[in-house]
């Protein structure tokens, strides 16, 4: 590998027959930055209750790709933040 330092670590989801699951990574990033709140094992996001559980939160998002979209842009809108700053 030419691009990056060898012997990093990368954990992510692959689902059978999808492949890497977008959900699971824009729930992943959203806890992260502070965009998606989790107390326990309940997600929500703003003042909504998202669901119980990191499967149901990814399956929730797979039935309303809207809601996918609007969280990753806020995602994306704050990490070029995080990079201009």
């Amino acid at each position: 590998n030419k691009v990056a330092p060898p012997f990093r670590a990368a954990e992510f989801d692959i689902v059978f027959g999808e492949g890497i699951s977008k959900n699971g990574e824009i729930i992943d990033m959203g806890v992260e930055l502070g965009i998606i709140q989790k107390s326990g094992s309940w997600f929500s996001y703003n003042t909504d209750k998202l669901g119980q559980g990191r499967e149901t939160v990814k399956q929730l998002m797979h039935d309303n790709p809207e809601l996918a979209n609007e969280i990753e842009g806020k995602i994306r809108e704050k990490l070029k933040e995080i990079q201009n700053a």
